[in-house]
């Protein structure tokens, strides 16, 4: 294999989901504090050999979807079918104009696959031309009959269980599922069972026991316990700042743009409430502060919405193997009055962290007329954040 192979990926990501249990469809549920579909595509998006990665959903799913991966590069969606297989043929006549020497077919349910498996996968695509990853069945197998009669017990030894992604030369794979659509066969399971259809060696590699498929209620609990077991470092860092006031008509807090009879004397957009959540995150991770990320003398902060400071912050948190466990901002002021905008806030605030909203707090208190937020010369906010890391981190 060379680098020099442009390498496609299709997330196959139509399905509903219906044995997960209640919920919408799983693939944009929320596990370890970010959605099934932002890690798995993630994974792909994030891994210097995929040149384009090819999302397949339903067409009524085009707002939840852009939504759950925002900030990742793919392509335009293509629309899924009503079978997995045509949702594929979908994704691979979408890549035509792309031109992809191989592509890696995998599902969106699997939001466990590391970069060493997708590198496994191309390797082994350029090798062989079809391969899948496996691993092996560590339990006894029965066959049995429709009323629970054990017919046969195959054995164990030649037995594997087969993940995504898996892994073809495009125009192979692409040509194997037209002929599966035009012959009317609609039921295969996974690509490979096609590429044998096909009259194709399929070939395997190794596979990943932590790249399970997310199918019912109990594997969302059990993956969801074993992400907090693993980020067991937690911390806490807290943050503050002020702004004085100056001419204007508004105000810039927590994200949100506030009518008020002055403005805000800052550098970036004074945004103070998220300016010391910033500082609160960069605190948790012991990572300075947010003059020494974006120093006020550099003018290409100059008027620079604070937005993009909080989506920093958070993303130091994610290199790291981390999530955000809660975040919490008090804003210190006589007016504007904060309470009838505190949810409006904590929504803005979620919106662009990528945090639940039930993990963000919003308050609001006054100085009692005391001091310069008592005369009304500025506003402060002080903020908490706990962050949850993996040890050794």
């Amino acid at each position: 294999m060379t680098t020099s192979q442009r390498t496609a990926a299709i997330l196959v990501a139509a399905g509903r989901g219906l044995r997960a249990g209640a919920g919408g469809p799983k693939q944009y549920r929320t596990i370890g504090g970010r959605t099934v579909i932002h890690r798995a595509l993630a994974a792909f998006a994030d891994h210097p050999e995929v040149t384009v990665v090819q999302p397949v959903v339903n067409p009524d799913d085009i707002d939840v979807f852009n939504a759950a991966v925002s900030g990742l590069r793919h392509a335009a969606p293509a629309h899924g079918g009503a079978t997995r297989q045509a949702s594929v043929l979908a994704g691979l006549e979408a890549l035509v104009p792309h031109k992809p020497e191989i592509v890696l077919i995998h599902d969106a349910a699997r939001a466990f696959v590391t970069p060493a498996v997708i590198s496994r996968a191309i390797v082994a695509a350029g090798k062989t031309g079809a391969a899948i990853p496996v691993v092996p069945v560590t339990d006894t197998i029965k066959e049995v009959t429709a009323d629970g009669d054990i017919t046969a017990t195959p054995e164990r030894a030649k037995l594997r269980i087969a993940q995504t992604p898996q892994t073809f030369k495009f125009d192979v794979i692409l040509e194997a599922h037209r002929r599966a659509a035009r012959d009317g066969l609609t039921e295969f399971t996974d690509d490979a069972a096609i590429a044998e259809w096909a009259g194709l060696t399929v070939t395997t590699f190794e596979g990943d026991v932590a790249n399970m498929k997310l199918t019912t209620p109990e594997d969302f609990v059990r993956e969801e316990a074993r992400l907090a077991a693993a980020l067991g470092d937690i911390r806490t860092g807290t943050g503050y700042d002020v702004h004085a006031f100056g001419e204007g008509d508004h105000v810039w807090l927590c994200g949100l743009r506030v009518p008020h009879s002055k403005g805000f004397l800052a550098h970036s957009d004074g945004d103070v409430g998220l300016h010391a959540l910033v500082d609160a995150i960069l605190g948790a991770l012991a990572d300075g502060d947010i003059g020494s990320h974006f120093p006020p003398s550099d003018m290409k902060w100059k008027g620079a919405s604070s937005d993009q400071f909080l989506k920093y912050a958070i993303e130091r948190v994610t290199a790291r193997g981390g999530r955000v466990a809660n975040l919490e901002v008090t804003m210190i002021c006589e007016r504007p009055k904060i309470g009838p905008l505190r949810d409006q806030m904590r929504a803005r605030i979620a919106e662009i962290s990528g945090v639940d909203i039930s993990r963000i707090a919003v308050k609001a208190t006054t100085s009692e007329r005391l001091g310069f937020t008592g005369r009304e010369e500025g506003i402060a906010a002080t903020a908490s954040a706990t962050i949850r890391l993996p040890w050794g981190v």
